[in-house]
C-alpha cells in the first residue's frame, strides 16, 4: 500500500510537468515531507529486521529527490542571479522569525547534492538491522534538515536548521558507531554545537543592526551598511564556526575521530553534504553579506587552505587506519574551497563551488567502500589487508575508479574543479604575483602528495603477500550488485561533470558573477594590504562555460 501511494505521488507531482507547477511549493515540500514521514516511522508495521522500514525510507528518500529535480526544472532559471523559488511566510513576527525559503546558484546544486547522496545512503544503509526504526528515522530527519540549511533564506532560521542536523549525527555515532563511539559522537557535539554560538550571536547583532524590529532575512542584511568593525567582528565568530564544519585546521580535529567510528551510511552524509555547509556558509555570509570584512580576511583564507592541504595530505600518507587515511584525505580536498572562496575571480570562486559537489560524490564513494571493505575484512588495519585483490576483483575495480577521481584524474570532477581554483587563483590580480606563486607552488605539494598516498593504500590493501588469517577465516565475498549501483550511480556525475563542467558550473555561473562583483567593490574601498596588488585594476575571470 505504501509503495503504491509513493509511486502514485511522484508520478502526479512530477509526471505532469508545466507551468502550473512552478508555483508548487517545492523547497518547502522537499524540506518538510521526509521529516513528516519520519515521525510516521515509530507507527510502521515492522517485524524487527527492518525489511518494511528501510523500503519506507527508500521511498521517502527517492520522493524527496525527485522534489528537488522538480525544483530545478520547473522553477529555476540559471541566467538568474537572484534568489528563485522564494516562499515566504511570517512565523514569529515579533521575533523577526519568517519561514523564508528560495534557492538561488549557490544552494540548488546543494540541495540536489544533498537529496541525492541521502537517498544512496539509504541503499548503502540496508543491512541495518539494530533499531532499524530509529536509524532511518535519524536518516529522514537529516535529509529535511539538511535540505533546508542550504535553503532557508532567513540568519535565525539558518542557525535553527545548522542545529537540527546536530542531534541526529550525534545518535547516528553514539548508537551505531565503533569501539570509541562514545568519544567521537561527545567531541563532535562539544566543537559544533560550541561553535554555533558564533553563529548565533551574529545573526542576532546583523538581525538588530540599526533597526528596533529584528529582521534576518539574507535580501534585507545584504542590503544594510555595515560598519567595517561590525563586519570583522561578525566575519571572525562565523569563521570559527563555519571552520569547524568545513573543517579548517585546528578546528578539524573532530573529523578523524567521527569518521574513524561512523558506519558507511553515516560516513556518506559526514562526508558528502555535512562538510560542504561549512563551505556553503562561508560563501552565503562571509563573502556575501561582509564584503569588506572578506575583502581584508580573503588572504588567510588562501593561507589557511594551503594549510589544510599541506598538513592533511602528511597526515593521511602517515594513517594506517582506512577511515582516517580517508578522512585527513577530505580535510586536504577542503583546503581547495578555501583557495577558491578566497580568491577574487569568478573562475576560482567557480572552482570552490565545483570541489564541493565534486568531493560530496567522490567523498561519499569512498567511504561508502570502506564501509563494504570493512565488512568483509573486519579490520581497519593497512598492515592486515594485504592480498585481498584475488578475493575481490571487482571491489577492486571500484576501488581504483573511485581513487582515481579522488586524485584528480583528468576526464574527472576532481581534476576540473581544482584546475578550476588554481587558475583562478594564479590570474587573481587582485594579489600580488610573489603571493600567488609562494601559495601555488605550496599547495601544489598537496596536489603532488595525493596520488602517493591514494595509489599505495590500494597497493598495501589489495596486492602483496596474502594475509593467511584474513583469507582462511574470513568470507571475502566480492562486491554485490547493491553495492556496484551505488557506486555506478555516484561515478556517472563524476566522469559527466569532468567531461562537461558545464553540467553544474551553468547552475550558478551567474550568481557566482554577482558574488565576485560585490567583492571585488569592496576591496577597491578599503585600503591595500602588502600582498593585494596595488594600482592594478582588478579583472574578473569569468567562470567556464563549456
Amino acid at each position: 500500500m505504501s509503495s503504491y501511494f509513493f509511486t502514485n505521488f511522484a508520478f502526479h507531482t512530477l509526471g505532469t510537468l508545466g507551468a502550473g507547477l512552478s508555483y508548487f511549493p517545492w523547497l518547502t515540500v522537499s524540506i518538510l515531507f521526509p521529516i513528516v514521514s519520519a515521525f510516521l516511522i515509530p507507527f510502521f508495521p515492522d517485524k524487527g529486521e527492518g525489511k518494511e522500514v528501510r523500503w519506507f525510507a527508500l521511498g521517502v528518500a527517492l520522493i524527496t529527490f525527485l522534489v528537488t529535480v522538480g525544483s530545478y526544472i520547473n522553477g529555476f532559471d540559471t541566467n538568474n542571479e537572484n534568489v528563485q523559488l522564494k516562499e515566504s511566510i511570517n512565523w514569529l513576527p515579533n521575533l523577526g522569525l519568517t519561514w523564508s525559503v528560495g534557492a538561488d546558484g549557490i544552494s540548488m546544486p546543494l540541495i540536489l547534492l544533498t537529496s541525492f547522496i541521502t537517498a544512496l545512503a539509504v541503499l548503502a544503509a540496508w543491512p541495518v538491522k539494530f533499531k532499524p526504526k530509529l536509524f532511518f528515522f535519524l536518516i529522514l530527519v537529516m535529509d529535511g534538515g539538511q535540505i533546508a540549511v542550504f535553503a532557508v533564506q532567513d540568519m535565525l532560521l539558518f542557525f535553527l536548521t545548522w542545529e537540527l542536523e546536530l542531534l541526529p549525527v550525534y545518535l547516528l555515532l553514539a548508537i551505531w558507531g565503533g569501539k570509541n563511539r562514545q568519544y567521537a559522537a561527545t567531541k563532535f557535539i562539544i566543537y559544533t554545537a560550541g561553535s554555533s554560538i558564533f553563529i548565533l550571536l551574529a545573526a542576532l547583532a546583523m538581525g538588530f543592526y540599526g533597526t528596533e524590529v529584528p529582521n534576518f532575512e539574507f535580501s534585507h542584511l545584504a542590503n544594510q551598511d555595515f560598519g567595517q568593525n561590525f563586519q570583522i567582528l561578525c566575519y571572525i565568530g562565523l569563521l570559527i564556526a563555519f571552520g569547524v564544519k568545513l573543517p579548517i585546521v585546528p578546528l578539524h580535529t573532530w573529523l578523524p575521530d567521527a569518521h574513524g567510528e561512523a558506519t558507511a551510511p553515516v560516513h556518506m552524509l559526514l562526508a558528502g553534504i555535512l562538510l560542504k555547509m561549512g563551505g556553503y556558509a562561508l560563501l552565503r555570509f562571509n563573502a556575501q553579506l561582509l564584503p569588506v570584512a572578506h575583502a581584508q580576511f580573503a588572504p588567510l583564507l588562501i593561507v589557511l587552505g594551503v594549510v589544510n592541504i599541506i598538513y592533511a595530505a602528511l597526515t593521511s600518507f602517515a594513517q594506517r587506519n582506512l577511515k582516517r587515511k580517508i578522512a585527513y584525505s577530505s580535510i586536504s580536498h577542503m583546503g581547495f574551497v578555501l583557495i577558491g572562496i578566497g580568491s577574487f575571480s569568478s573562475l576560482g570562486t567557480s572552482g570552490a563551488m565545483l570541489q564541493m559537489v565534486s568531493h560530496g560524490l567522490i567523498g561519499a564513494s569512498l567511504f561508502f567502500l570502506v564501509g563494504a571493505t570493512y565488512d568483509r575484512t573486519k579490520t581497519l588495519k593497512l598492515d592486515e589487508m594485504s592480498g585481498v585483490g584475488q578475493k575481490m576483483r571487482i571491489m577492486f575495480a571500484l576501488w581504483t575508479a573511485c581513487s582515481l577521481a579522488s586524485l584528480a584524474l583528468p576526464g574527472m570532477s576532481g581534476f576540473v574543479s581544482e584546475l578550476m581554483v588554481f587558475t583562478g587563483f594564479v590570474t587573481d590580480e587582485v594579489y600580488t604575483l610573489p603571493f600567488r606563486v609562494l601559495m601555488a607552488a605550496l599547495a601544489a605539494i598537496g596536489v603532488i602528495l595525493t596520488p602517493i598516498y591514494l595509489l599505495s593504500m590500494l597497493r598495501e590493501i589489495f596486492f602483496g603477500k596474502e594475509n593467511p588469517k584474513l583469507i582462511e577465516n574470513r568470507n571475502l565475498i566480492d562486491a554485490e550488485p547493491r553495492e556496484i549501483y551505488i557506486i555506478a550511480c555516484l561515478l556517472l556525475p563524476i566522469i559527466g561533470i569532468g567531461l562537461y563542467p558545464r553540467l553544474v558550473t551553468e547552475s550558478y555561473l551567474s550568481t557566482i558573477n554577482n558574488l565576485v562583483d560585490r567583492d571585488l567593490s569592496a576591496v577597491n574601498k578599503i585600503a591595500k594590504t602588502s600582498i593585494i596588488a596595488p594600482n592594478k585594476k582588478n579583472q574578473i575571470f569569468k567562470a567556464p562555460t563549456i
